[in-house]
């Protein structure tokens, strides 16, 4: 959703632009991550959605489940985005300081998706060869989908370098309707 991705991201660059300025991405990627696990919860999205319940109530709520892992700065964040009823962006403001981190810290990320378990041996080769290619190291994250029939499609960002035997099946059944 295009929309959703727009809006948080004003959040999520306030907050990186936050984190490093004080030396935090790490402690910022646990506060966003739980902050958004919390607001994922359908009784909380309900919550949220109910038009009854006060936002100072709801901010209040997510505070006190999440304790002092919050920080003041955390706090006054989730009062923000409870102001601007913005609560339920924090997963896609996640997944954009998530990103902006990766791209400060020199990482790329792959996501991998393999018509069969991979060894680590296989895993590690693959990110050894994405890191020679982009010059970046790579967190690699890797899924099984048995209807690629063979092969791996990797993604990186909105890149996809697909080497499966679907993939091919799929171009050459193109080619041959030109």
């Amino acid at each position: 959703m295009a929309e959703l991705s727009t809006v948080a991201r004003p959040y999520a660059e306030a907050v990186f632009r936050l984190a490093q300025s004080a030396g935090d991405f790490k402690g910022w990627s646990s506060r966003l991550r739980a902050t958004a696990q919390v607001v994922a919860d359908p009784q909380m999205r309900a919550l949220i959605a109910d038009p009854n319940v006060p936002v100072n109530q709801i901010s209040e709520l997510i505070v006190s489940i999440l304790g002092d892992s919050l920080g003041d700065r955390g706090i006054n964040f989730i009062k923000v985005l409870a102001g601007n009823d913005r609560l339920t962006l924090l997963p896609e403001i996640e997944a954009q300081y998530e990103a902006l981190k990766a791209d400060a810290e020199g990482v790329i990320e792959a996501h991998i998706t393999s018509a069969q378990v991979m060894t680590d041996t296989q895993v590690n080769d693959l990110a050894s060869a994405l890191k020679a290619k982009y010059g970046r190291d790579v967190q690699v994250s890797v899924s099984v989908d048995a209807s690629l029939i063979g092969g791996v499609v990797v993604a990186i960002g909105d890149q996809v370098m697909d080497g499966s035997v679907r993939g091919r099946l799929e171009k050459l059944a193109f080619s041959l309707k030109g």
